[in-house]
């Protein structure tokens, strides 16, 4: 199971260009009780946004790896900051661009797909995606 504490430590594994965003994250942060990961989250996104922009499909495929692995084996806390922290930015223009949606779209993953098609939901009927 992979716990708050320990959500970011594949990402770090796989993706040499994020640990320097997160680096900078944790020098601001790190004197806070809890980090507050939703923005690291809002980080990634950007970050993601950035490798799709410079058609960087390895270290794309990698981290989607890893976000479908913390819907997999994530606890409720990471289940659901993965969703609404990476998954719900990467769905919103304002955050990443306006044609990032639709190619980030195309390399998710199986329980990713069903948490962006619940997202997706949600903005259209108002259905909450823990139903």
């Amino acid at each position: 199971m992979i716990s708050r504490n320990e959500m970011f430590k594949p990402i770090l594994a796989v993706s040499d260009g994020f640990r320097p965003i997160w680096n900078a994250f944790v020098n601001e942060w790190g004197d806070d009780e809890e980090l507050p990961q939703y923005l690291a989250l809002s980080d990634l996104a950007r970050y993601i946004s950035k490798l799709v922009s410079e058609s960087r499909t390895q270290e794309l495929s990698d981290i989607f790896e890893v976000i479908e692995r913390w819907h997999l084996e994530g606890d409720d806390y990471v289940r659901e900051a993965v969703t609404v922290g990476i998954l719900e930015n990467l769905q919103n223009i304002n955050v990443v661009g306006s044609d990032v949606p639709d190619q980030v779209q195309k390399l998710l993953l199986p329980e990713s797909k069903s948490q962006w098609a619940k997202i997706n939901e949600f903005w259209e009927t108002g259905k909450l995606i823990s139903e």
